[in-house]
């Protein structure tokens, strides 16, 4: 599956072999136990103190105004987030508590304990699967290089070039992902992983084409030379020469920043948005031209602790992001806990599907009090940078009486502008009524697909029926533009990076697009260069298809792009 676009050809080098398993038959006197599990202890502190100076050197600490010359745009912001995620993870006190048992009741080695423990709780977040299962690449990360710092090894990495290659793994850890050099590394292809998955959201970040959940990548060996493309999903080993001519640079890298306003060739306007995750983010997409914010992720300074932020420090972060876009407008998404964003002072413990489970605006039916104190911290900082117009949604809405209760405590809070997320078949089927209640609503076409399918959208083996290319998806996605009757209606899940399937969701009804901020420019230049009739003629040849390969194929043809794959 294509998570990253661009189509590029180079030699492999596949990631060196990860550290061995520590002897586990080692056994420590009593008298020396006490300090094995200081040892472990100093070691797992060590290792979550890494992962959060990598993302502190990963952040751009970048002020930005609209229309302000700002130097990068890199996967800054993207990199810093998956890493302070895994900090969180690995100074979790129940993470290693086996394993201090183990050195105390079994006398195993430090390194031992901590292999063991690590290697079953990732085998069981496996068994939950779903979105817990895609923490098990970062767990294996932590262990590994929690057994590096006690025994002194070095560390598996990114191998070194001088010359470009194409980085094969069965899968990336997000320490390894975030420090990946674009002008060496030019694709990524995984065996495993999944469209959300972290090697994809930094893959996308970093503007590197990938291809994850590809079985050909245990096959491939250091010098094949394989053609990949990140948008369609094909791989080819030995491409031959007129393959090789089709490969272009990555659309984002190559074009200048977006110069906006967003509209289509003959003048509808169609807003180019960019998702930003915190206030580092917003030096990116202004950068990259983005007209404004069309999902803010307000869990970014939630995740990691132990109880939720103050209103004063709530009301900082969300200016910070208000003030980067004055005389535009920003969407604040109420915070997205749940799922595989678990709070402890939020979400319950243990769900057997937590994708299906308590979270968005569930938790609120829990812990109401949290999504008040947001509410309030919003509106502060929206009376404080009044020349921004401050939209908030809410996640996770399945019924209309969800979305009037959200409309009701927005409004009480002083909020104007209030819509909610439509990631559900029942929120886009009823639409017209949700209306009733809010001003705009916006689609995660993630969670569309993964709720229209019945696949879970961090599963390899059925990334295919996660394509928001499938028609059934699609159909939906009209559904929802019909009921809203002219009302905004957004799309801030990844289907808006792709310029192609941006135009059948203009054609099918969809009034702005949300992406990442490197792929403002690639899609604002085509909706800029096709006539509003093209999209429609696109949509309706896309939605009168029977699969998503077809879908793309079909729009394809219509908007004169020659399809590949």
């Amino acid at each position: 599956m294509g998570v990253s676009p661009g189509r590029v050809f180079g030699p492999v080098l596949r990631m060196p072999d990860a550290l061995p398993e520590p002897d586990g038959s080692a056994r420590l006197p009593e008298g020396e136990r006490d300090a094995a599990v200081a040892a472990l202890e100093r070691a797992v502190a060590a290792v979550s103190a890494g992962y959060r100076a990598r993302a502190d050197a990963a952040e751009t600490p970048a002020p930005a105004s609209r229309g302000g010359a700002l130097a990068s745009s890199g996967s800054a912001p993207a990199s810093a987030e998956v890493l302070r995620a895994t900090a969180a993870l690995a100074s979790d006190p129940s993470l290693i508590a086996d394993a201090t048992a183990a050195i105390r009741e079994r006398g195993l080695t430090p390194e031992a304990a901590a292999w063991e423990t690590l290697e079953t709780v990732a085998a069981q977040f496996a068994e939950v699967g779903g979105l817990q299962a895609e923490r098990v690449t970062d767990l294996r990360d932590i262990r590994t290089r929690v057994v590096a710092e006690l025994t002194g090894a070095p560390l598996p990495g990114i191998p070194e070039s001088a010359e470009p290659f194409v980085l094969v793994a069965d899968d990336l850890a997000p320490a390894d992902t975030a420090e990946l050099d674009p002008a060496r590394c030019i694709a990524i292809l995984s065996a495993e992983g999944g469209p959300t998955s972290h090697t994809a959201i930094l893959a996308r970040g970093l503007g590197i084409p990938a291809v994850v959940a590809a079985p050909i990548a245990r096959e491939l060996v250091d010098g094949d030379i394989v053609l990949v493309d990140g948008t369609t999903g094909e791989v080819m080993r030995d491409p031959d020469a007129t393959q090789r001519a089709s490969a272009t640079s990555e659309p984002a890298v190559a074009l200048e920043p977006f110069a906006g306003p967003g509209a289509t060739a003959d003048g509808t306007a169609v807003g180019i948005l960019a998702n930003v995750g915190g206030p580092a983010d917003v030096a990116a997409a202004v950068e990259r031209g983005a007209d404004g914010v069309g999902l803010f992720r307000t869990e970014f300074c939630f995740l990691g602790r132990t109880e939720a932020p103050g209103f004063d420090e709530q009301v900082a972060a969300y200016r910070s992001v208000l003030e980067g876009f004055r005389g535009g407008h920003v969407v604040l998404r109420t915070l997205d806990a749940g799922s595989d964003k678990p709070l402890p002072f939020l979400t319950p413990e243990h769900e057997q599907n937590p994708a299906l489970g308590v979270r968005g605006f569930r938790t609120a039916r829990l812990h109401p009090d949290v999504l008040t104190l947001q509410l309030e911290a919003i509106a502060a900082a929206a009376g404080q940078v009044p020349d921004t117009a401050a939209w908030v949604m809410a996640p996770m809405i399945a019924t209309v009486t969800e979305a009037a209760d959200f409309a009701s405590q927005a409004r009480a809070a002083g909020l104007d502008t209030v819509g909610v997320m439509v990631e559900t078949p029942a929120a886009a089927l009823m639409s017209a009524e949700l209306f009733a209640h809010v001003d705009f609503v916006s689609l995660g076409t993630n969670d569309l697909a993964q709720y229209t399918m019945a696949a879970d959208r961090l599963s390899g083996p059925l990334a295919e029926l996660g394509d928001p290319w499938q028609p059934a998806v699609l159909r939906l996605i009209a559904e929802c533009a019909t009921g809203a009757a002219g009302r905004p209606v957004g799309v801030c899940g990844e289907a808006a990076a792709d310029p192609l399937l941006a135009r059948v969701l203009v054609g099918l009804g969809v009034t702005s697009l949300s992406m990442t901020a490197r792929a403002v420019p690639a899609v604002g230049a085509a909706i800029g260069e096709t006539s509003l009739a093209q999209c429609r003629s696109a949509a309706t040849a896309a939605v009168a298809a029977t699969t998503a390969r077809e879908a793309r194929a079909a729009a394809a043809a219509v908007i004169a792009v020659e399809p590949r794959g």
